[in-house]
Order: structure tokens, then sequence, then C-alpha cells
């Protein structure tokens, strides 16, 4: 590949490095020149450009990238359509995060041209979550380093997903004076809200003494039921593998694996087994909803994900999950603390250009279309979250069933988007400071790029808007300032926040990111085949 300055009688056929403007010319970073377009440089006064040119061999970024995309997914992964040398790779279902280190960490070194980036290994996802991008920096490279990265691989592939399995989990509980029944129902409460990810389900609720002998009948009796793991938790925390719970385990008939964890919370976790069903003795911090060692433990065996001795003793590093208020984060929590804005997700159209079907219900990675974007703003800090529906309110609402949003119908959006804003804007609380307004027709955009937003509006604390863009061209969503609210009363029709953005003036902060999904909406049966196409 060529890259460097070409006369503009020689521009035609090669790809602009950077942005070209010439009068009415306008040529965009990594397009085509086409000989109309060197013509009108020419024409305009414009003797050379920088552009890049393919040699023979040379393969070009989005066919680098699909092809390397495609040879990393296994399974449980799927990827998108290249865009600007990227290729994204997305969970199919929940589950478990598997990574070949030694493999990506081999596929970077190929060449400077090629990188891959992914999740941390044995991370918990969820459906339709990113776990991994690849990338190539230059607009093409010699097809030669791509078959070298290829084989490298060995026919393997290193990104897999093992999704979580329906399982039925039995818990039981020991009991000492002073413990509170409450106690134990709620532990059972935060238990079954860990398992509902994974669909998995509490078959037993067993409390029993907190003694060797009667816990181990309650193992023995769950191992040999329907229950395919066991997880007990004790009235007091385990400090011995003499202790009461891993002796119950043994006189049960039981092995243990290990006893301990490097991981902060959740030291004092026992892992092991029984008639080969999992058996957890689970540390006190997993009575809290709070992430701690318990988490890593439990997706792992509701993925069918084996754990072992060597398994847990490489937790550490990452393993320390609390936060100690002494010894600050380089985060900066104070500006975290203000950050969180209100959510607007705009679902009232009626998508006239996809035809009959009411485009946000349509399928997209296993669920609707406008579910996306709704769970994109509730895995923020935005909060509370509001989606203004119109078309078809019962079957949008029905679509988001589950989710912990407020929907507020407008009864007039049929008069245009304009109408939409107003009522989700009328919607919110007085204290939001501002409010992110995403549309539900995309689908990838990530709660990321929100938290992104709120960040910068908060760390600009003058900004009445802020706005994403991708090679210079403003995408959605966008953070709207309260100080924006009062202009909402001069839409109508089909304008929206564009409108408001002309109101905010030079007090609009741009955050440049590197993300197609924020310029790409879904709105013809042709892009819908497309994506789905390519992802499902």
């Amino acid at each position: 590949m060529k890259f460097g300055p070409v006369p503009v009688a020689e521009a035609a056929g090669s790809i602009a490095a950077h942005t070209i403007r010439a009068g009415e010319t306008i040529i965009k970073k990594g397009a085509a020149i086409t000989a109309a377009a060197a013509a009108a440089l020419a024409v305009s006064g414009v003797t050379e450009v920088v552009a890049v040119r393919f040699e023979p061999g040379d393969i070009d970024e989005n066919a680098a990238a699909t092809r390397l995309a495609e040879a990393l997914a296994g399974r449980g992964v799927v990827t998108e359509r290249a865009f600007t040398g990227r290729v994204n790779l997305f969970a199919r279902a929940a589950g478990v995060l598997t990574i070949d280190a030694a493999a990506i960490d081999a596929l970077n070194r190929v060449d400077e041209a090629i990188t891959v980036a992914t999740l941390p290994p044995v991370k918990a996802v969820v459906a339709g979550e990113m776990i991994g991008t690849v990338k190539i920096i230059p607009y093409g490279l010699p097809a030669v380093l791509v078959e070298q990265a290829l084989s490298g691989l060995g026919g393997l592939t290193p990104v897999l997903v093992s999704p979580y399995r329906p399982l039925r989990v039995a818990v039981i509980s020991t009991l000492l004076p002073g413990l509170k029944p409450s106690v134990v129902d709620k532990t059972l409460r935060v238990m079954a809200a860990r398992l509902a990810p994974a669909a998995a389900m509490l078959c037993a609720d067993r409390r029993v003494p907190h003694e060797a002998a009667p816990l181990a009948q309650a193992i023995a009796a769950e191992a040999a039921g329907p229950a395919e793991i066991i997880v007990v938790f004790g009235a007091s925390a385990i400090t011995d593998r003499r202790d009461v719970i891993p002796q119950a385990l043994l006189e049960a008939g039981g092995r243990i694996e290990h006893l301990g964890m490097p991981v902060d919370p959740g030291n004092l976790l026992l892992i092991g087994d029984l008639a080969g069903k999992p058996v957890i003795g689970a540390p006190g911090c997993a009575r809290s909803p709070k992430e701690n060692g318990f988490d890593w433990v439990l997706q792992r065996c509701l993925a069918g994900i084996p754990v072992t001795r060597a398994d847990i003793q490489a937790m550490g590093v990452g393993g320390l999950l609390m936060e100690i208020v002494s010894r600050p984060q380089p985060r900066a929590p104070a500006l975290l603390d203000v950050a969180p804005v209100a959510g607007i997700v705009l679902a009232a159209g009626r998508s006239t250009r996809m035809g009959q079907a009411n485009k946000l219900l349509q399928s997209v990675r296993g669920k609707p279309m406008l579910r996306h974007a709704v769970e994109a703003q509730l895995a923020s800090r935005a909060r509370p979250v509001i989606v203004v529906t119109g078309h078809q309110p019962e079957e949008v609402s029905a679509a988001l069933a589950g989710l912990d949003i407020s929907l507020v119908h407008n009864p007039d959006f049929a008069s245009g988007l304009a109408s939409s804003v107003k009522a989700g804007l009328a919607a919110l609380p007085d204290t939001a400071p501002g409010v992110v307004v995403s549309l539900g027709d995309m689908p990838n955009v990530t709660a990321g790029v929100i938290d992104r937003l709120a960040q910068v509006f908060a760390d600009s604390g003058e900004a009445l808007a802020v706005v994403p863009t991708l090679l210079g061209q403003r995408g959605n969503p966008v953070l709207l300032a309260r100080a924006l609210f009062p202009s909402v009363e001069t839409l109508d029709g089909d304008q929206g926040a564009r409108r408001l953005l002309d109101a905010a003036g030079d007090a609009i902060v741009e955050v440049p990111l590197d993300d197609p999904a924020i310029a790409l909406d879904i709105d013809t049966p042709e892009a819908l085949a497309g994506l789905q196409g390519s992802r499902e």
C-alpha cells in the first residue's frame, strides 16, 4: 500500500487519507476518489492530495477485519458488518466469556496494522454485549499478513461465550441463635436475583442447625435430588478446613477442591463437589447483591465451566473489588457523583420507511430492536429512564416487559418527532440536570457512550448540549442540559434534538468517538436485513 501525496490528475481510484474540502466538493476521509471528484478538485485549484493507493496483493481494511473477526468468533459469538476497518464481536446469549489470551496476544504481534481487543476473560456477559473488536489501522495491508494471522490461530476460535444453562440450585442455610429469619429470607431473594440472568431457579430452601451432622445430611439429600448446584450459606464464616461446612461436605461423601480465594470481598469461599455436582460454601459477602468473589464462581458453574483450584488461585489480579475511601481512585469520584442524568428513549414513530412492520419490534440479536436501546440506557448511570410511546403502545410496552422504566404515551405522535421530545422532557423530574435522548431504532449504542456524554457534561460545567461525533459528523444519542428545555416549545413537526442543538449555539461540546453505532439507525427493510444477517 502506498501512502502519500498524489497529483490530483492521478488521484482517481485512490482513497482519501484525510477529508478533502475544496469549494463545494467534499471527499471524506477513507472514501474513494472518483474521476468526477478528482476533476472537481482540479477545477477548484487543488493540485495534490494525500491518498492511499493499493498495490498488488493488498487487501482493504474492511475485508481484512471481516476475515479476522470471523476466524476469532467461536461458539456463542456473532459479528457485525465491517465499518472503517472495524468489526465488533457480540455475545449471542448471556453467559461467560472465555478467551484464549495467548492466541489474541500472538495475533496482535503479527503486525502493527492488526489489532484485537476483548473484554477480560471469564467475564459474565449479557446477550448483545460487545465483547471484542478487530480494528485494522491503515486503509489496507498486504493480504499475506492476514494469512499469517489466520494461520497462527491454527483453526481455533479463541473468543467463545459459554451460555448459561437453566439449572436448578439448592440453597442450604445453617442457623445459629440470634440469626434472624429475615436475614435468611433476604439472602434467598438476593440469590434469586443472581440466578435470574441465567434463567436458573431456586429448587430448594433448606434450613438446618449450624452443625456438621445435620448439614451433611442436607447436602447429601440435595445431591441425590434434582439440584444441579448446591450453595451453603453458613451462619458463621468458614475459617478452616475443619470448620462446620467443609467437614459436613466431607461427611456427606463429597470432596473439597479449594478453600479461600484471592478476591476481596469473597475471601472465605469454599468450592467442592458431591456426586458430580458443584458445592459452594458461600462467603458472608454473598448475602449482599454487590459483586464479590462468589459471583465469579457461581457464574462459571451456571455456564457449566468447571472451577478448579488453579482457577481460583488465578483470580488475584483484578480480584480487589472493594473500593476503600482512604485510597482515592483515579476516576475522580467527585465528578462521578454529579455525572448521572436522566434518559429518554423515543419510541413513538410509525416507522413508515420500514413498511407495515413496526421496526422497533423487529428481532435483533434475539430481542426487539427497541429493547436494546432501552437496556443501554438502563445499563448506564442515566436515571430515571423514560420511554415515549405512540404508535402501537401496547405492543411496545410488551416488548419492554420487566424493565425498570417509565412509559409516557404521546397521543400526538402522528404530528412528528417534536411532540415526542416534548412529552419526554415534560415527564422528567425537576431534579434532572440534563437528559440523554436516545432513538429506539439505534440498537448498537452502548451504555458506555451514554456515560461518556454524561461525564463530559459533568466535567464541562457550562455545556448546554453534548454530542458524539464520528469522523466529524454528529450522531446520536445527544445530551441536553435543563437550560435548553424551554426551547422545546419552539419545536414542531419532525424537528427534534437537532433544533435544540441549534439553540445551544457555541455551548455544544462535541465528543469524538470511534464508534459506528452512533451513526447507525435502522429505518428501512434493507438496513434491518443487513443488521440481522450480520449478527444473528
